[in-house]
């Protein structure tokens, strides 16, 4: 197949959007998007995360694997998944409740004076946090081809450091790694045609049909 620099593709801009996580076999709750989003709206009972940093988003999908070792052979004669995960890491840069909230792992609740409200915002840390599942999409862009990641169930799993500069925002940098969702990890969603397998031609081999 011939070299062609129009499939090279970037990502210019995109945004991340999350949902409580969807119950497996439950009616009703979030319903992950199984359409390709326009790169500007937030999948429906989605929210925002806002601003990310110049650095974008990192999707890491990785597997583990284990040799199957043969008496008749000095090499592996085979190897075995024995894990699979799916990351996504993104730094933060809008201070808002999305992120704050998933930051900390909890809620803010506004301090009251008796029964009136002051203004004033509490995050209580707890010693032993919990992060609760979350439903997270990212969607990027580029002249038109559309891009879209679903993880349908997925947990903070990592968090990085807030700096407190003159110069810089506050950064909240976020490791999310995917869940098992009925029996499925997440999804991929594009009309990018540079994916196309090229029609079959005479002479071309082809994947045998499925029994």
């Amino acid at each position: 197949m011939a070299n062609n620099a129009q499939k090279i593709r970037f990502a210019p801009n995109g945004a991340l959007y999350i949902a409580p996580a969807p119950v497996d076999g439950a009616t009703g709750g979030t319903k992950p998007p199984t359409e390709l989003g326009d790169g500007k709206t937030a999948p429906a009972g989605y929210r925002d995360f806002g601003y990310v940093d110049e650095s974008g988003v990192t999707l890491t999908p990785s597997v583990e694997t284990s040799p199957v070792a043969a008496w008749q052979s000095a090499v592996p004669v085979l190897y075995i998944v024995t894990g699979a995960a799916f990351s996504v890491k993104s730094t933060f840069i809008e201070t808002n409740p999305v992120t704050t909230e998933l930051f900390f792992g909890a809620q803010w609740e506004e301090v009251k004076a008796g029964e009136t409200g002051t203004g004033v915002y509490r995050l209580n840390l707890s010693s032993t946090p919990e992060f609760s599942d979350v439903s997270l999409v990212v969607d990027w862009q580029q002249k038109g081809f559309l891009w879209r990641v679903v993880i349908s169930r997925a947990m903070v799993s990592d968090r990085g450091a807030i700096q407190l500069t003159r110069k810089e925002p506050h950064k909240y940098e976020l490791t999310l790694e995917g869940l098992d969702f009925a029996g499925g990890l997440g999804y991929v969603l594009t009309n990018d045609p540079s994916i196309m397998p090229p029609a079959t031609s005479p002479g071309t081999l082809s994947k045998p049909a499925s029994a």
